[in-house]
């Protein structure tokens, strides 16, 4: 699945659901078609039309979390429980927006913090294909080398007119911030990169989770930030780090 960018994550403050553990277990072929209820916390962000234009992260049933680059409004709505935007026929949750906290250090000229968090007027309800995923640790440590997974509705070729209807999946792995240095220059510790192998994010996928499995559960590792214009396979894609903007992320919803 190609993305392009410019996309965000918070730990889960506890259901009887869980986080992390789909009801729907994933399949993961690299670059395909996801099936559909396996990413439960993938949610979309939409206009008052119905445009989808950015992804994001259900961390509990009262938050999301996206990209600040999005330029998310109370206006917009949050779309959960949703795998085929074609279909009128899904089960799927449409939420007010009550609240937007971008994060105040986010700069579109580095995009660094690129981060935005997103209080919902009415608490989701959890449900199969509807529960959050887990937030990292501010300590936790995630390797370069492993595979992770991105998913999201993005253009899968950078030339088309339209983004696909059905939710799509990619398998990655992930890069040292010195080898994504390689490709982009100097690129910060709130930065993660992942890609270069034969896939990518792409326009539309902004906002959408980068994630792993840790101890069992699918834990929060970057959020969809920035990458090559055309969406290239060969180059890497950069998230937001999650794990250095977890203490924001607490404190945030702590005050509100």
């Amino acid at each position: 699945m190609a993305f392009l960018w410019l996309l965000s994550c918070l730990a889960f403050l506890g259901t009887a659901h869980g986080c992390g553990v789909p009801a729907i277990q994933p399949v993961i072929v690299n670059g395909e078609m996801a099936l559909p209820g396996s990413w439960p916390w993938q949610e979309s962000l939409q206009d008052s039309t119905g445009f989808h234009f950015c992804g994001g992260s259900l961390i509990s049933e009262d938050w999301v979390v996206t990209a600040a680059h999005g330029g998310v409004r109370t206006s917009d709505y949050v779309v959960l429980g949703e795998f085929d935007q074609g279909s009128h026929a899904e089960d799927v949750q449409v939420l007010q927006i009550a609240q937007v906290f971008q994060n105040s250090k986010f700069s579109a000229a580095t995009m660094k913090n690129d981060i935005t968090l997103l209080k919902l007027a009415t608490p989701a309800r959890l449900m199969d294909r509807v529960s959050p995923v887990c937030l990292p640790m501010a300590t936790d440590n995630f390797l370069g080398g492993l595979t992770y997974v991105s998913m999201g509705w993005g253009l899968t070729n950078p030339n088309a007119q339209d983004t696909p209807d059905q939710l799509q999946q990619v398998a990655l792995p992930l890069l040292t911030n010195r080898q994504c240095k390689r490709y982009w220059g100097n690129v910060p510790d709130v930065m993660i990169c992942a890609g270069t192998a034969g896939a990518s994010s792409c326009m539309g996928d902004s906002g959408g989770p980068l994630v792993c499995q840790k101890d069992g559960a699918w834990t929060l590792v970057g959020i969809v930030s920035w990458g090559s214009g055309t969406c290239s396979p060969s180059m890497p894609g950069v998230y937001t780090r999650v794990t250095k903007l977890r203490a924001w992320i607490d404190e945030t919803i702590a005050a509100n």
